[in-house]
C-alpha cells in the first residue's frame, strides 16, 4: 500500500506550494506525487493524471487537497472514481473531508 497525491494548478505560472503543504499539514507521510500545472478542464489533455491512473495498485491511497484538483465536472470526477474504487485505490480529499 502507497500514498500517493496528485495536485494540480491550472496554469505554469500558479504555486502548487499550497497543496504541497496541505498534506504536511495533516501529518501525512506521501510515497509518490504526481504534479501537473495544466488546466483541469480536459482529463484527456494531462499526462500526469495518466501517469498516476497507470500506477495506482490496489490496496493504494491517493490523496487531493481538494475535488476540484482531481476533475472540474461532477462526470469527470465520479468516472475517475469509479475508475480507481474499480482498482482497489481509496481516495481522500483534504479539503471536503471526502474518504
Amino acid at each position: 500500500m502507497a500514498n500517493i497525491a496528485y495536485i494540480r494548478v491550472s496554469a505554469q505560472d500558479q504555486n502548487t506550494g499550497r497543496q504541497h503543504q496541505c498534506f504536511i499539514d495533516a501529518g501525512i507521510t506521501l510515497d509518490r506525487i504526481f504534479e501537473e500545472k495544466v488546466s483541469g478542464k480536459n482529463i484527456t489533455d494531462r499526462p500526469q493524471l495518466k501517469a498516476m491512473m497507470s500506477y495506482l495498485r490496489d490496496g493504494d491511497v491517493l490523496y487531493i487537497e481538494s475535488i476540484s484538483r482531481l476533475a472540474r465536472s461532477t462526470a469527470d470526477f465520479l468516472n475517475l472514481i469509479r475508475e480507481l474504487t474499480d482498482k482497489g485505490v481509496s481516495v481522500r480529499s483534504l479539503k471536503e473531508s471526502f474518504d
